[in-house]
């Protein structure tokens, strides 16, 4: 399968769409709930940056380097975030999953975890993948947890790897699912999503 296809993907609690520039009007209502935007931790766009912020993804899949994906809730089809495949090394079989971006109100609700659960059964079942990699901001505590609840385990922390958009050096921690975890942390997600049913 291609690395940087871009199927759309369906479950009970969201759907993920391949990201267009269509979405730039929901997914910059969507970015101010939770004023996200403001997060200091956080790559988030500014809604008036919605549309340069796609433009820049898009970019980035025409040239090979990731594949963008819009976050669409079920219960009232409303687009409620973005999440990418990124630092792809098709030729070893992996990649990360990240640059994701829930709002507030979907945050909590199962749908993270089962967008999640979406992208690894992709990457794992259909790319084959070997490893699948998640990062984030050493301050960004939530991100941290909810990317161990997913049942990743942390790599390690690359330390001032980022200089951040204010002048701060950002710490990154790493967290990875290989090929073989993947059958227990997807029962695990499977299981989460049964008791939030």
């Amino acid at each position: 399968m291609d690395f940087l296809s871009t199927p759309t993907l369906t479950g009970s609690l969201a759907s993920l769409e391949p990201l267009s520039l269509a979405h730039a009007p929901e997914l910059t209502e969507a970015v101010q709930d939770g004023d996200l935007h403001q997060l200091w931790y956080a790559r988030i766009p500014e809604p008036e940056e919605m549309r340069v912020d796609i433009e820049r993804r898009l970019q980035a899949h025409a040239a090979g380097n990731v594949v963008p994906w819009v976050i669409r809730r079920t219960s009232d089809s409303a687009a409620v975030g973005v999440t990418m495949l990124l630092n792809i090394r098709a030729e070893h079989r992996r990649l990360e999953i990240g640059s994701t971006w829930i709002s507030a109100s979907a945050q909590g609700t199962g749908l993270n975890t089962e967008v999640k659960l979406q992208l690894l059964t992709h990457v794992f079942e259909s790319l084959d993948c070997v490893a699948v990699e998640f990062r984030t901001h050493w301050h960004n505590r939530r991100s941290r947890a909810a990317i161990a609840a997913l049942g990743a385990k942390q790599d390690g922390v690359l330390r001032n790897h980022d200089l951040w958009r204010d002048g701060t050096i950002r710490d990154v921690v790493v967290f990875s699912i290989i090929d073989r975890e993947w059958p227990t942390v997807k029962l695990g997600l499977q299981e989460k999503l049964r008791v939030l049913r």
